[in-house]
């Protein structure tokens, strides 16, 4: 039959014991010190902070000092809760040697661990650090004065763990700066954000140092330009139909652009007679490849203190026009203004029908009809706008009447300016319309 005598044997009570008890009591009581005070620091409040402030007594003192030097803090007290910690581990064998002998190891084993772990993890652990956090100014206030008197005591072995600490932390950050921007994007398709617009505007920041300027620029058909031949009565009819405050200046055609009138520029002269020489006034334009990233063109906007620049293609022709407001939308989000006609780009005919000129950028349609900014990738190959999308998922030419249908959306040239498509139908499914309302 089983029976405790197989696994252990009691060898007595020794008045000798008295003074290791009162030792591991001793000992427990400072790793609950050390374990409480790392909790207790760590906790205040500012209004808690404020308060130790405006007492100023010796213990108030103190624990300003020890918050002084955090690190050396955190040290300290590890250094002490160890330390005490590996003595009661140690004492306590001893102690249960002296108590009781094993007839096996396996048993002596588990007793041993399970005991010690269970003192040193509720009394020296769990019940101050709980109490700590619950009253961390009181206990901080009780601890702080012995806390520094250690921290000065073993300040040279602190120094040695906080330098160490440091070169590790300059390891660990050197190496967590070369996180990729790719992982950093598909971190954040896995992330459950609260808020979509904080998470729209991350990616967009994400996505930064990897667009082009092709990919955001104005395409040179919706360029607004003067002639560089036109009288001051074109130039400010111009300046009053476009509503904008940087238009560039061509001679002959838009592929060769002499210059930049700042339209604030001409504010001093709006009163003067036609033949005003407004040309005079032109800033240096500020040339771009196509494949330049937009990361770079803001540095070189911040450096050059200009706000615009014409994209041109490796012949030299124009290919667009980006300003710095363009750059900014693709962090922040479309900027809108008191002068922004959004509504301008389409109009709708009913619940689920709407006119878009062809030349609507792809985001501001998904935008307009709620549709995923994403439907549309999987088709529209390189497309940035409606028509283009069209062009690519028919891949010819469309005139007046065609239409094109891509996840159910039916899209209809309605008008042509020339060989460019001017408007689109848009008739969205019934479904989607009910499902939206």
């Amino acid at each position: 039959m089983f029976s405790t005598n197989d696994i252990f044997s009691y060898n007595g009570f020794e008045p000798a014991l008295i003074v290791s008890l009162v030792a591991l009591l001793m000992l427990i009581c400072v790793s609950a010190f050390a374990s409480g005070s790392e909790t207790a620091l760590f906790s205040l409040s500012p209004a808690d902070i404020k308060t130790i402030k405006q007492r100023g007594s010796k213990s108030d003192n103190a624990i300003l000092r020890l918050l002084s030097s955090e690190d050396y803090m955190l040290a300290t007290i590890l250094i002490l809760n160890n330390l005490v910690n590996i003595i009661i581990v140690v004492l306590s064998n001893n102690i249960i040697d002296s108590l009781i002998t094993f007839h096996s190891p396996a048993w002596q084993f588990v007793v041993k661990t399970i005991l010690v772990t269970f003192i040193l993890l509720l009394f020296g652990e769990i019940i101050p650090k709980v109490a700590a956090s619950h009253m961390p100014l009181s206990f901080a206030s009780i601890i702080a004065v012995p806390l520094l008197s250690l921290k000065s005591f073993f300040k040279p072995l602190s120094w040695i763990l906080v330098r160490l600490g440091d070169r590790f932390n300059k390891r660990a950050a050197r190496k967590h700066a070369n996180i990729s921007i790719d992982e950093l994007s598909d971190a954040l398709k896995i992330t459950q954000s609260q808020s979509q617009e904080e998470k729209k505007m991350l990616t967009g920041i994400v996505d930064f140092v990897n667009t082009n300027v092709e990919d955001i620029m104005r395409p040179r058909m919706d360029i607004t330009a003067v002639n560089i031949d036109s009288d001051f009565d074109e130039v400010r009819r111009i300046i009053v139909e476009s509503g904008f405050s940087r238009i560039p200046a061509y001679r002959d055609n838009i592929d060769t652009i002499v210059g930049i009138l700042y339209v604030k520029d001409m504010l001093p002269y709006l009163n003067e007679a036609n033949d005003f020489a407004w040309r005079d006034h032109l800033r240096e334009p500020y040339y771009i490849p196509e494949h330049k990233k937009i990361n770079n063109l803001l540095e070189e906007f911040q450096s050059h203190k200009v706000h615009m620049a014409i994209v041109v293609d490796e012949y030299g022709s124009t290919l667009g026009l980006l300003s710095l407001e363009d750059i900014l939308e693709e962090i922040v989000g479309e900027i809108t203004d008191e002068s922004d006609r959004k509504e301008d780009f389409y109009r709708r005919l009913g619940d689920n029908t709407y006119l878009f000129e062809g030349k609507t950028h792809i985001g501001d349609f998904t935008e307009v009809t709620g549709l995923d900014d994403t439907l549309f990738d999987d088709v529209k190959g390189q497309a940035e706008t409606i028509a283009g999308l069209m062009l690519e998922v028919k891949r010819d030419f469309l005139k007046k009447g065609d239409s094109i249908t891509a996840h159910n959306i039916v899209f209809t040239v309605d008008a042509m300016d020339g060989r460019r498509i001017d408007k689109v139908k848009v008739v969205l499914p019934k479904e989607f319309t009910a499902n939206r309302s």
